[in-house]
């Protein structure tokens, strides 16, 4: 009887512990930039000024080194990429914590949100500045960080400070405070700043990623996190539209089992793609390709050769808002499908195609894939993005390098 007792007391403090190290993260999702530089007219004449090697910006370490599409510095990132970004969650920077709206992107691996001493006009009343002097437990760096951009350059000092991410506090985080902003996208953006989820070789502000401190500090019980992405903004019967979880997995949130895939390069969380087939008969990759699973990108992205030929598939047609569908032959479009690991998963027109209402409430359907030329020393890549992910509960395992993915239980339209 006394052994049955401390067992069952043994398995409380058990569950206790494993639950008190358990992060969630609420994610909220709000309109895209995109949508709002659409809505304004001003869409078109953004891409045209700025579209140029959008994608090789952010993914410059692709590049073989000796490439000559390689002509960015170091300090290299992009915008664009979060133009259809909708999922943003509260952190806390400083002591009295002071409160920022990021994305929790997995396709970066660096901390930075506005400092108050910015000038430029896009930090304006818009954005959330962090207060240097109101933080106790502020570390002046002086280093000074610089990101390229395509509209310029973005500039910041390096700082540490006390950073809070629900009911977790990392002591001595490096995060960049920028002080330069360019662009309108900056001025669109609802989110304040970016926490980036990767490896550590892709952090460009040195020191360690903030869920890598949390490692350290052992804040969290498993060196694991896991997304729940919802693909609907507003339903009924449940008040969870996404959910960032550090230190474990959230059963509840998919059905069957976890499919995992070893991660082939540690920077970017990229992983093997068997195959991609639209409705089973044309394929592309046949013979396997890499890609990398971003949540910090809303589309799919492709090789353009591939990705023009997938459109023509789905009936996708290029104009000066976006490449859109007719929305009377959604139900007849065909299944777009990727095999990782063995396993197919399988995109329906429903998940592929965003459906925007504009110009007053006319329905414009918009193809969820992209085209980019991204190389690396394993060959053209693939971007799998929200628009997989919303589908998919992703499991990101830093202990054994290798990225698990479960159906999503998906909410009903309210």
């Amino acid at each position: 009887m006394l052994k049955l007792l401390l067992l069952l007391l043994l398995r409380t403090w058990t569950w206790t512990r494993t639950c008190s190290a358990l992060v969630r993260v609420p994610l909220k999702p709000m309109p895209s930039m995109r949508s709002q530089l659409r809505a304004d007219g001003q869409l078109s004449a953004f891409l045209q000024e700025r579209r140029p090697d959008l994608f090789q910006r952010r993914y410059f370490q692709c590049f073989p080194a000796t490439g000559p599409s390689l002509r960015v510095e170091r300090f290299s990132e992009t915008l664009y990429n979060y133009m259809d970004v909708q999922f943003y969650g509260e952190i806390e920077l400083g002591t009295p914590g002071q409160n920022f709206s990021v994305v929790f992107d997995t396709g970066s691996s660096d901390l930075w949100v506005p400092s108050v001493y910015c000038v430029s006009q896009t930090c304006g009343t818009v954005h959330r500045r962090f207060k240097a002097f109101e933080s106790t437990s502020y570390r002046h760096d002086g280093r000074v960080f610089e990101i390229h951009y395509g509209s310029g350059h973005m500039l910041g000092i390096m700082a540490r400070d006390t950073l809070k991410v629900n009911n977790v506090t990392v002591q001595n985080q490096e995060f960049g405070e920028s002080v330069y902003e360019p662009g309108v996208a900056f001025v669109m953006a609802h989110f304040d700043g970016i926490l980036g989820m990767g490896y550590p070789s892709l952090a460009q502000i040195l020191g360690n990623p903030v869920f890598d401190n949390m490692l350290a500090q052992q804040m969290v019980e498993e060196p694991i996190f896991s997304f729940y992405l919802s693909k609907y903004e507003r339903f009924s019967g449940s008040k969870l539209q996404g959910e960032l979880l550090l230190g474990g997995m959230d059963q509840d949130l998919f059905t069957g089992p976890i499919n995992w895939l070893p991660v082939t390069t540690k920077g970017y969380w990229q992983i093997k793609v068997d195959s991609v087939a639209v409705q089973g008969v044309d394929t592309f990759c046949p013979e396997g390709c890499q890609a990398i699973v971003d949540t910090g990108t809303s589309l799919i992205a492709g090789p353009t050769r591939d990705i023009l030929r997938l459109q023509q598939l789905i009936g996708a047609t290029p104009t000066n808002i976006g490449v859109v569908t007719d929305c009377v032959r959604l139900s007849s479009l065909p299944r777009v499908t990727f095999v990782l690991g063995g396993e197919e998963y399988t995109l329906t027109p429903e998940r592929y195609i965003r459906r925007v209402e504009m110009l007053g409430d006319k329905e414009f359907c918009f193809s969820g894939f992209q085209a980019a030329d991204i190389l690396s020393p394993k060959g053209p890549l693939w971007i799998l993005g929200d628009v997989f992910l919303t589908q998919y509960y992703s499991v990101f395992d830093r202990g054994h390098d290798r990225i698990g993915f479960a159906l999503a239980k998906q909410p009903t339209r309210g």
